[in-house]
Order: C-alpha cells, then sequence, then structure tokens
C-alpha cells in the first residue's frame, strides 16, 4: 500500500509539472485553460518522440491517432529508437502491415491514466492489436512486459493520454513449454553457458520434453559448430559475431540473427592470500599478462616476493577474445608469448587461482559469484564490477552477453522460436541468480524485435 501511495504521488508530482508548463502566463487575456491537442500533436510538440512520428505515418495511422479517440499510448522516445539498428528501422518503416502490428500493441483503447495502469499490477492491459500487455509494480516502477518502464507518465492531450516507455513493446505470444516439441541444441560460450543452462532448466521445468543440449565449448568454437558445420539451432556468445563467421553462415544457407541476453561484468581475480593487491589498472593488466612484470612486488612493494602464476581462458574462447582487446588493443602475441595457464573450461580456471598463492585469472562474474569464498575479486581502474557499473559502462571490463539463430532455423522449427522467446521474456527474472547482470530495457526490447520480425518474415 504504501508503495502504490508513493508512485500515485510521484505521478501527481509529474502530472502538475506538466499542468504548469502548459498553463498560459498572468499576462495572457485567455481566462480559460487552452485545450491540449491531438496524441500526435502533443507528442509532436514534446520533440522526443520523431521516430515513433514518423513510424505512425508510415502504418497509416496518422487519422486514427488524431481522432476522436480516447486512446492511450505507451511511447517509446527517440532514444529508445537509437538503439535499433539502421537496417531493422528500415525494414520496418518499408513494412506498413508488420509496423502496424508492433504500433497497435503500444495503444490501449480509453484514457487509462497512471492510476489506472497502477492498479493493473500483475494482470494484462489489451490493446488496439489485441493481444494485452503484462502489467508490473516493480520497486515503485511500472513495468510492462517485463522489459519497458514508465518513465514519464499522464501527459494529456484533447483525445487520450501518453506514458513515455524505455524499451519497444514486442507482441510475442506466451510460450507453455509444455506443448513444444522437438530437439534444440545450442553451444559455445562457457560465459554465457551458465545462463542458458539456467534458462534451459526452466524451460525443462514448465514441462518441455524434448532434448535441450547446451554444450560450453567457446564463443569461436561454437560459432564453427553454427556456421561451419551447421550442427546447432543457437550459439551462445560472449562477444559479437564476426564478419568472417556472418560469411560462413551466409555460405551454409544461414542468415545470423542477434539476441542480446545479459550484460557480463569480466571478473579479474587473485588468490585470497594475495592481500596485497585490491585494484589494477589496465596497463598494469597489460603488464602482468605480458609477462613483462613476473613478480607481485613490481606491482606492490608490500607484497614481498610472490611470483605471479596467469590463468586465462583458451583463444577459442570470446571471453579470452574480449580481453585481449581491451588490454592489448587486439593483440594476443604477447599474451600468448607470456605462456599462461590455458582453459576452455572456466572451473579449471577457478581451480587454478584457488591453488596458487600468486595467482591471476579472469573469466566471466558468473564465475566469481559461484566460487566468491575461494576467491579474490579485484576492482579495475578504481571501479568495483557491479550492476550499476556495468550497465552505465563504468567498470572498464563490462561486455555484453548474446544468443544467436538464423531466419532459416527460426522459420523451420518452431521449438527453437519457442525457446528463443521464452529465453528473451524470462531472462530478465534468472540473470542475477546465474550472476550476470540484465541488459538495458532498449537492448531487450531490440532482441525481441529481431525475433518478432524473424518470426513474421517466415509467415509471409
Amino acid at each position: 500500500m504504501q508503495r502504490t501511495r508513493s508512485l500515485l504521488l510521484a505521478l501527481l508530482a509529474l502530472t502538475l509539472v506538466v499542468a504548469l508548463v502548459a498553463a498560459p502566463s498572468r499576462d495572457t487575456k485567455i481566462v480559460q485553460a487552452q485545450e491540449p491537442g491531438t496524441l500526435l500533436e502533443v507528442a509532436a510538440a514534446a520533440g522526443n518522440f520523431t521516430t515513433l512520428l514518423a513510424a505512425v505515418e508510415a502504418a497509416g495511422l496518422t487519422e486514427t491517432l488524431n481522432g476522436e479517440g480516447p486512446y492511450t499510448i505507451f511511447a517509446p522516445s527517440d532514444e529508445v529508437f537509437a538503439a535499433l539498428p539502421a537496417e531493422t528501422i528500415t525494414a520496418l518503416l518499408a513494412d506498413p502491415a508488420l509496423l502496424t502490428s508492433i504500433l497497435t500493441y503500444h495503444v490501449v483503447p480509453g484514457a487509462v491514466m497512471a492510476a489506472d495502469v497502477v492498479a493493473l499490477d500483475g494482470q494484462q492491459a489489451v490493446t488496439v492489436q489485441g493481444e494485452g500487455i503484462n502489467v508490473a509494480v516493480v520497486e515503485d516502477a511500472v513495468v510492462l512486459d517485463g522489459n519497458a518502464k514508465v518513465v514519464a507518465a499522464d501527459v494529456t492531450a484533447s483525445n487520450g493520454v501518453i506514458h513515455q516507455i524505455d524499451g519497444i513493446l514486442v507482441p510475442l505470444a506466451d510460450v507453455d513449454p509444455l506443448l513444444t516439441e522437438g530437439d534444440i541444441v545450442t553451444a559455445g560460450s562457457s560465459t554465457v553457458f551458465p545462463l542458458s543452462s539456467a534458462i534451459a532448466e526452466a524451460f525443462e521445468a514448465g514441462g518441455y520434453t524434448g532434448t535441450l543440449t547446451v554444450d560450453s565449448i567457446g564463443s569461436g568454437a561454437g560459432f564453427e559448430r553454427f556456421c561451419l558445420n551447421g550442427e546447432t539451432d543457437i550459439s551462445n556468445a560472449s562477444r559479437a559475431i564476426k564478419q568472417e563467421e556472418v560469411d560462413n553462415c551466409v555460405n551454409i544457407g544461414r542468415t545470423p540473427i542477434e539476441f542480446r541476453v545479459g550484460t557480463d561484468a569480466l571478473a579479474v581475480v587473485v588468490n585470497p592470500a594475495l592481500e596485497c593487491v585490491a585494484d589494477l589498472t589496465i596497463e598494469q593488466l597489460n603488464l602482468i599478462y605480458s609477462a613483462t612484470v613476473t613478480n607481485w612486488n613490481e606491482i606492490n612493494p608490500d607484497c614481498g616476493d610472490v611470483p605471479i602464476s596467469l590463468f586465462s581462458p583458451g583463444t577459442d574462447s570470446g571471453t579470452f577474445d574480449y580481453f585481449v582487446e581491451a588490454v592489448f588493443e587486439g593483440d594476443d602475441d604477447p599474451i600468448n608469448a607470456a605462456n599462461p595457464q590455458f582453459s576452455e573450461d572456466d572451473n579449471v580456471l577457478v581451480q587454478g587461482v584457488e591453488d596458487s598463492a600468486g595467482a591471476i585469472g579472469y573469466f566471466g562474474y558468473a564465475y566469481y559469484v559461484a566460487n566468491a569464498g575461494a576467491l579474490k575479486i579485484l576492482n579495475i581502474e578504481g571501479v568495483e564490477p557491479n550492476a550499476t557499473s556495468a550497465e552505465d559502462g563504468s567498470y572498464p571490463l563490462a561486455r555484453p552477453l548474446y544468443i544467436y539463430s538464423a531466419a532459416e532455423i527460426l522459420a523451420e522449427k518452431a521449438q527453437v522460436a519457442d525457446f528463443i522467446s521464452f529465453y528473451l521474456t524470462n531472462v530478465d527474472d534468472i540473470i542475477g541468480v546465474v550472476g550476470y547482470f540484465p541488459a538495458s530495457n532498449a537492448a531487450l526490447s531490440v532482441a525481441k524485435l529481431n525475433l518478432y520480425v524473424a518470426l513474421y518474415a517466415a509467415m509471409m
């Protein structure tokens, strides 16, 4: 009750601000408040919905939304649309039917004010498109479909009301794993492995009875299986796909589609016995992993004579690729020349750091979380790795996590589409338990939109 009351007070304050901004000055001769414009006129006056307005025009919805109404629009700002790849925007604007399906999913009949939306907590708001938007109140914020937060509410128009949101709503159908048939094969990044495994377990707990394989072999090896050999349905990756890998996919008749599923704050860890080190710079990581320095007393004289032991993911790992790009600007010769102990299995790296007093290693944050009692995590450039620093980019080794499939696979195998839809719908509820951090609402919106566009194309 207190949470709802505080939210309503905040929304009331916002409404008063909007009213004051729109109110006439004392010098005007108008004695009656001026009627606000239509929904689209109010959106145009706001100045931050230009892409949405262009989409409305391309879909042929201008006359409708300037009509009598009333309607409620959950409106993504230009900042949200800016996260979409240019080719996605182009494809949407070129297909009025597809665009209409998505835009009408942002529109609810009637003037649904903030208090009405809050009252729908745990329920659905039925849209003009026909599907329902899932509404939840989370920590005094209204969240729609699990990935779009209301950031400004109750902006009134003559024919309805606008609520600004920080994501794009995508009308993906709810998936019932019990009704999903057929096997699913995934492989790739050891970093993404625990996340995909947890999603797979939830899918199976929901009633899926097929065989769902999740292999941890490294991002590079995963793309080889996916793009060269055509052996897998989904490729897990801790880095973006490379152009040569895209070309390999195309050569076997696969058009890869990217789905951002989360964020990792790459953990740099040492043995807990190394009390003299709590923070390293990128330059110091470079010196350590190039074996330019070989003893911890060269980093901090207080460490005494403690030889440095290096542990690193193998060269097929996306984590290795990311690390050498961030620390060595893509030149992996120094780290190979230093001859660390390599392994594609992050659990082997964890064990190696545990067993050596002077050891240092790096891997996905989830592996640190799972072994926090036996490892010491370091700050990098004075920044602690956590949800906030990973999201805002202040932690220097924050990186996105992905899964990939292909348009042709999604068109052929409904079970793969079901699993990815389930993945994107539930990932934010699971990722924190695994030990990673959610992607931004805008980034998750892009992933859902990529899936929806692929499924829409498959039905045409």
